[in-house]
Order: structure tokens, then sequence, then C-alpha cells
């Protein structure tokens, strides 16, 4: 058992480092997806359209680095920018939406790539400090574990 909660925390450990060291990259290859989702959106009305609509209604924010990334869509050309982007749903009109000038007043103008790595920083400290109290918690389960066996092989423990 001890030896198990040993491989577990390694391999948390392991993760925590990982994470850690090419937290750059992970950015990067979020924002490579995001730019896909947003040019292959709603073409085929899968989940990640329903992910980038999330996101957009969630944080308030509109394409990747701003609202005028929708106009390099295939989804722009034909509906214009997504309704998920209007700051009222109830004042965005298909015509409005389809002119970046117009649009510009009804939709969320900050992109969603710096407000997503944003609050993901922001939470990296509940995060960790969540992370370190169930190490911690590993921990003392790996020493009562190691006790209980030193016990067991002195013959101390016994058997009801």
């Amino acid at each position: 058992y001890a030896m198990l909660l040993s491989l577990i925390f390694l391999i948390v450990l392991v993760a925590a480092v990982v994470g850690f060291v090419f937290r750059h990259e992970i950015k990067t290859n979020f924002e490579a997806n995001l730019s896909l989702a947003l040019r292959d959106y709603n073409v085929t009305a899968d989940r990640h359209s329903e992910a980038v609509d999330t996101i957009q209604r969630t944080l308030r924010c509109c394409g990747v680095q701003n609202y005028s990334d929708w106009e390099r869509t295939e989804y722009f050309r034909q509906r214009g920018i997504p309704q998920s982007c209007c700051k009222s749903q109830d004042d965005c009109s298909e015509e409005d939406l389809k002119d970046l000038s117009k649009a510009k007043l009804k939709v969320f103008v900050d992109g969603c790539f710096f407000l997503v790595t944003s609050t993901m920083e922001s939470r990296m400290s509940i995060v960790a400090g969540i992370s370190f109290g169930i190490a911690c918690f590993q921990l003392v389960g790996i020493i009562l574990a190691c006790c209980l066996s030193q016990y067991i092989t002195n013959n101390q423990y016994e058997m009801v």
C-alpha cells in the first residue's frame, strides 16, 4: 500500500513539475487549438463549437485575440459573428453581426485567449494549495503504511 501511494505521489509530483516547466507550450497549444476551433466553428455543430460558445458567454469575450478574429472564418462570411459574443442577446441582429464596425458596439471586444489564461493563472494558487494538502495526506498515509508494515514484520501486530 505504501508503494502504491508513493507511486501515485511521484506521478502527481512529476505532472506538476512538467506542467510548470511546459506552461508556455501549453499556452501556445491552447491558442492554436482555440484558433482552429474558431476556423471550424459551427461547420458541423460539434462540441468544439459549443465549447467556444460557452467560453465566450462565460468570460464575456469574443475571438482569440479580439472580436475581429471572426472576420477570417467561414462562419463570419455566412452569418457574421456568433450570438455568443453579444453583450445583450436582445440587441444583436444578424445584420449588425455581419458588419465589424457595427458589431464592435454590440459584442465583447476582448479576446478569449488572454482571459482564459489569466483566469487559469489566477486560480493556480488555489489548485496548488489543494494539491499540497492532498500530497500531505498521501505522505501521512505512506508513513503510517510503513509503520504498520514494520509492526507486522516485527510480530508486534496481533492477529484477531
